[in-house]
């Protein structure tokens, strides 16, 4: 599971999956899984100048550049992992496909956000992303899943007979290094709306970082997140239709997400009820940016993408308690401000939100 000292950490899968493969695999121990997740609270609460002194990034200053460290837990539990490759390195480590991953991800994410909102890293202060492949809680089974710690990224290897391994998505990896900027701006608290929007903004630029490095315009794009990490045609979600990413799976068994307030579903913000639904109700947003999308057309990231970035960075608009009609709202606004009363951004924009039911 993914839980933290203070918040919980934002994983890529779900409890409501994690929990079935775990099941899965027989991997049923819940003493055991306890006291490795209170050990990962251990790891989740070291400070940033404890984790740099056996880190690289000790004296590293801000520069405008991309800097990039990669290190390698090797299957042992709860680790932070030995330094493999640093910024500055021409060459990747060899038959590596976890790390080439990884470090062209991170690559791509800083770009997409230095070109399209000219923004230095992560914190906009040129913080350096740091990574851990090979990530392992429990020595006894690997790890289904990927995490942003507040810090650093963590990526599981899964295991070849359920999953491959979670680097292999691109909009994965832009997911979980967008919750950083969520952290950095508006913070929006990881429970009920709140956090099922900080879900929401994590996949939306996730899959616009997906769609700008493969040059997919919005009616082509495939609007799926983790599409290669599950075996067979399943993604973890869908934007376009959230609630078929996953259909009689047999491991998973139907996808759960709402795609308008129709199906909202009020849970308790409990680990198992994913945190008032998260994950969940991630859905209804999802679908309003898709259809704004659609509704917009051309290339999503320089339109929808634009008018949701500059809400999220406007903390007069969007704060750590904001709900779905907050989100509405400023989105609007800026997309108002940005391409004028009336204009076709505005009109697809509402129309996105209407259809999801939220205005």
């Amino acid at each position: 599971m993914c839980t933290h000292h203070r918040n919980p950490l934002h994983c890529i899968l779900p409890p409501y999956m994690s929990d079935k493969l775990r099941t899965k695999t027989g991997q049923e121990d819940l003493k055991a899984d306890s006291q490795f997740r209170d050990k990962r609270k251990v790891l989740a609460s070291i400070s940033p100048a404890k984790k740099k002194t056996s880190m690289a990034t000790a004296g590293i200053k801000p520069a405008g550049k991309v800097y990039r460290e990669l290190y390698d837990a090797g299957q042992m539990p709860l680790a932070l992992g030995k330094l493999i490759w640093k910024e500055g390195q021409k060459t990747m480590p060899r038959n590596d496909r976890d790390a080439k991953n990884v470090i062209t991800g991170a690559g791509n994410v800083w770009s997409f956000y230095k070109k399209f909102f000219n923004r230095n890293s992560l914190d906009n202060h040129g913080l350096p992303l740091i990574q851990t492949i090979r990530y392992r809680e429990n020595p006894h089974e690997p790890f289904y899943n990927a995490f942003w710690d507040g810090e650093q990224m963590f990526y599981g290897t899964g295991n070849p007979k359920f999953t491959n391994s979670f680097t292999e998505d691109l909009d994965i990896i832009g997911h979980e290094l967008t919750h950083g900027v969520v952290d950095f701006e508006a913070q929006l608290e990881y429970k009920f709306q709140s956090g099922a929007l900080n879900e929401s903004y994590a996949d939306v630029f996730g899959s616009l970082i997906k769609q700008w490095v493969h040059k997919t315009p919005a009616r082509k794009a495939d609007w799926l997140i983790g599409s290669n990490v599950l075996k067979g045609k399943n993604a973890l979600r869908s934007m376009k239709a959230p609630g078929t990413a996953f259909l009689n799976d047999p491991i998973f068994g139907d996808d759960p997400q709402p795609a308008t307030m129709k199906g909202f579903q009020k849970l308790p913000n409990t680990e198992d009820g994913d945190y008032g639904g998260v994950h969940i109700n991630s859905g209804i947003p999802n679908f309003a940016f898709y259809v704004a999308s659609f509704e917009i057309n051309g290339n999503a990231w320089e339109k929808a993408g634009a008018a949701w970035y500059a809400a999220l960075i406007d903390k007069k608009l969007m704060n750590k308690n904001s709900n779905f009609a907050d989100a509405a709202a400023a989105t609007l606004k800026k997309a108002n401000a940005q391409f004028g009363k009336n204009s076709l951004e505005v009109k697809g924009i509402e129309k996105g939100w209407k259809e999801a039911g939220v205005i």
